[in-house]
């Protein structure tokens, strides 16, 4: 399957799309004020050490000194203390240590810190304290985990590597030459961070956690990769500068964009990202998908929209059912939606169609490097599948809650709003039953209800306002949302 990566940059952002077969699959944003510190390695000196607390304050050359805990200290035997020991008997004030950022700093509080450095590449993160082998604890399958194990064990003894390493849960079912792949490249990239610290002065950064046009390089780059395509000269260099380092047979894969019309216009992307943000998905045959992410999980549903069919009920429903089993995979996956799936197909009744349906779904969700489970068809006739979460969802990083709705994409409609005006207006009635004083009620609301009750309820207000014996007059006001009104009583107006 051919495949290109498109990397996007700007001054406030970056943009990386994965395409296959000219079809955006991934997307991947990072904004200029949201690029993180953690995953950085610096080389630092011990402001304070404080007993009380367990703990010392490190200066890393930030704004703030960072603070580190005695259980995040690597003591002298390599090992991370179980129960750590008194704070002064592993650091002194002065006292130079290579610390990792696990924590970005927050108001004004510095980074927390860790001496149990960490790196990671797309299926391995290096230990460089210890020689141990970890698996991911999401890799539940003992026979996986072994498999993944054993190819360390042996990469490690044929290269004669004598650090530590842990399979991430991206590692499962990955092939022994990229576990060799991610090996090499984190050993390298050890072997740098050992001269930077040699080079550098104290304080000051050895490491700097890769950034996104890097990191997706690092990430999704395989044999399918035909071109990465960057529009952006600078990053192009230094892009250039870690391939020819870290990935050279990718080198001749590396292509400047020049063209006066935008990279992600070009590809179709930004038409691709707006209908990402679309709940509903056309199908090819006319029906159509609607996809709705919740609190505890996403929705989909499946409909015949448009498409009749050409011979019968049960067929119809099936190729469309087929299509949508087809389409969904890549929706999760363009739009990074994780978690609990609940697919509603429209109801089979031949249970073959069921059975075919379920294994396009499973064939389309192989194309997916997201860990994905699922389950058959339930006695409801729901498919429930299951989705690693890898990063906030497509929605969740560009938009936020409607603040007319709060989130819940509904709001009232213009008769609803009307008659809970006329109920404020009879309870507020009812509370001044006593009160002579003359006046008249003001409703102040959008254009939308003001119509109403000018049209369809000037009816009923008028025999409110006999029951109440008091005028009631309206105001728009525009900056109102639906199902926004105010209720004032003007004292001193006559009738």
């Amino acid at each position: 399957m051919a495949e290109e990566l498109l990397i996007n940059v700007s001054d406030f952002e970056t943009r990386v799309a994965l395409l296959e077969h000219g079809a955006l699959a991934e997307v991947h944003l990072a904004r200029a004020n949201n690029y993180s510190l953690t995953g950085n390695i610096y080389l630092g000196r011990v402001e304070r050490v404080i007993p009380g607390m367990q703990a010392a304050f490190v200066d890393i050359g930030l704004e703030r000194p960072g603070f580190l805990h005695a259980r995040d200290i690597i003591d002298s035997r390599g090992e991370a203390d179980a129960e750590p020991r008194d704070i002064r008997a592993l650091l002194r004030t002065g006292q130079e240590i290579m610390v990792q950022v696990a924590k970005d700093p927050i108001a004004s509080k510095g980074a927390r810190l860790t001496a149990q450095l960490a790196i990671a590449s797309r299926y391995l993160v290096l230990m460089p304290f210890n020689d141990h082998i970890g698996i991911s604890q999401r890799i539940d399958e003992e026979q996986e985990r072994e498999r993944l194990r054993g190819i360390i064990e042996d990469t490690r003894a044929a290269q004669d590597i004598q650090l530590g390493f842990i399979a991430r849960t991206a590692a499962d079912g990955a092939q022994t030459s990229g576990l060799e792949v991610d090996m090499r490249f984190l050993v390298r990239m050890w072997d740098r961070i050992l001269r930077n610290r040699h080079s550098v002065g104290c304080p000051g950064a050895v490491y700097q956690e890769i950034p996104l046009h890097i990191r997706v390089i690092r990430d999704l780059s395989g044999p399918r990769i035909d071109s990465i395509i960057i529009d952006h000269q600078p990053t192009f260099g230094r892009v250039r500068s870690f391939v020819e380092e870290f990935l050279p047979e990718y080198n001749d894969k590396l292509v400047l964009y020049e063209e006066p019309r935008p990279l992600f216009e070009r590809y179709g992307v930004e038409d691709e990202l707006a209908r990402a943000l679309d709940k509903t998905v056309a199908l090819k045959c006319g029906g159509h998908l609607v996809i709705e992410q919740t609190e505890a999980m996403v929705t989909v549903d499946v409909n015949t929209g448009k498409f009749l069919g050409t011979s019968n009920l049960e067929d119809t429903v099936y190729r469309a059912n087929l299509e949508a089993a087809a389409a969904l995979p890549r929706q999760l996956r363009l739009r990074n939606l994780g978690g609990i799936v609940v697919v509603d197909f429209i109801d089979m009744v031949d249970e073959e169609h069921r059975r075919a349906v379920l294994r396009a779904l499973e064939k389309a969700c192989e194309q997916d490097p997201a860990r994905i489970r699922i389950e058959g068809f339930s006695a409801l006739g729901l498919v429930q599948l299951s989705r690693k979460r890898t990063r906030e969802s497509l929605v969740q990083q560009l938009c936020e809650f409607c603040e007319r709705c709060d989130g819940s994409g509904r709001v009232r409609t213009a008769a609803t709003t009307c008659g809970e005006i006329f109920r404020a207006i009879q309870q507020d009635s009812d509370r001044r039953c006593d009160d002579s004083a003359r006046g008249e009620y003001l409703i102040r609301a959008p254009e939308a209800v003001v119509d109403r009750l000018l049209d369809e309820e000037a009816g009923e207000l008028a025999q409110l306002g006999g029951l109440i014996g008091r005028d009631i007059r309206m105001q728009v006001e525009p900056s109102y949302g639906p199902g926004q009104f105010d209720l004032v009583l003007v004292q001193g107006v006559r009738r």
